[in-house]
């Protein structure tokens, strides 16, 4: 689901429930996918379209987002409409994922490069490890010029490019990699000359190594989530809630690592107000998810009964879940 769908299906719940509530919805993005569409709400500005190379190589559709913000021209970035996992069908993506390619992304930034003073990637929910190297590629043919241009890599983790929570070894799995092929993507990466000095800086293992290749062009790493929360206008909602609902597909311990959830849980600790996660799934202790200021989570799958039933019916069993949490806290 979207981050409107998600949101909406959470209000709804919720209203069933306790029709006498004001439900204020704020939808927000991370720097994955609804990036674009999160900031486009807030910001209004233009959308641009672009046909670019997708991960397997064929074309598909991509959209970034032009605006004026405090008197330059910023151009948003949502990477996975070029190299999405959802652009990868689930039978594919043993075969595909050492081959997947970043170029779409470079191809992007290449035309965006044309108009804007800032260009903002947001990286999450790629179906690429190949550490921006299709990116860099097609920067490469087209020629493009970044040197008066701001890169920004708004980044949903803080993961390093190498090692044990590196690109490869994390997210790899996730995006269909064997064991064997997890160790192969780490040494190409390992190999990857110009990714050698940002290796380490937090963000460089997101998207795949994305963020590293971003970070060889010059470009600074912010927190996806706290930059969608500061231009949403998230903090001023907050100021007049009583309680907070967040949430994403599986909340375990990459969420922890600078994903949205934290964001949102800190700005709710600010003003002493309880925050809860509705997820597809939970695996975080109440100890860890405590420690980043959420006070309960709630698993749709527990709820509705079983992980299929809650993907094949994602809205309705989101919408139940809500009305069973409205039961237990509204006032």
């Amino acid at each position: 689901m979207t981050a409107r769908e998600a949101a909406d299906a959470i209000a709804t719940g919720w209203t069933d429930a306790k029709p006498g509530d004001v439900v204020v919805q704020r939808p927000l993005a991370d720097g994955g996918p609804g990036f674009v569409d999160v900031l486009h709400a807030a910001l209004d500005g233009d959308i641009r379209y672009i046909s670019v190379t997708g991960p397997l190589g064929d074309p598909v559709g991509a959209r970034w987002l032009s605006a004026d913000v405090d008197g330059r021209r910023v151009a948003y970035v949502e990477s996975a409409e070029a190299c999405g996992l959802h652009l990868i069908p689930a039978d594919r993506r043993a075969e595909s994922c050492e081959t997947a390619t970043t170029r779409g992304v470079g191809e992007i930034i290449a035309a965006a490069a044309a108009d804007s003073d800032v260009i903002v990637v947001g990286l999450g929910g790629s179906g690429t490890t190949d550490g921006g190297a299709g990116m860099l590629a097609a920067l490469s043919d087209a020629g493009v010029d970044l040197t008066d241009i701001s890169l920004v890599a708004a980044s949903d983790v803080e993961n390093p490019l190498l090692g044990p929570h590196g690109a490869a070894r994390t997210f790899g799995p996730q995006k269909g990699a064997s064991p064997e092929a997890v160790e192969r993507l780490e040494a190409k990466l390992a190999a990857m000359e110009v990714l050698k000095p940002v290796s380490d800086i937090s963000g460089a293992g997101a998207a795949g190594g994305l963020g590293a290749a971003l970070l060889s062009l010059g470009a600074t790493v912010q927190s996806g989530a706290n930059l969608v929360r500061e231009l949403s206008g998230l903090d001023a909602a907050l100021d007049d809630a009583d309680v907070v609902i967040t949430g994403e597909g599986s909340f375990d311990w990459q969420s922890l690592r600078g994903k949205l959830i934290t964001a949102v849980a800190s700005g709710a600790a600010d003003r002493g107000i309880p925050c809860l996660a509705i997820a597809g799934q939970v695996s975080v202790g109440r100890r860890e998810m405590g420690a980043a200021g959420v006070q309960e989570a709630y698993s749709v799958s527990e709820h509705v009964g079983s992980v299929e039933k809650s993907i094949g019916d994602a809205r309705n069993s989101l919408i139940a879940t809500a009305r069973h949490v409205a039961g237990q806290w509204s006032r």
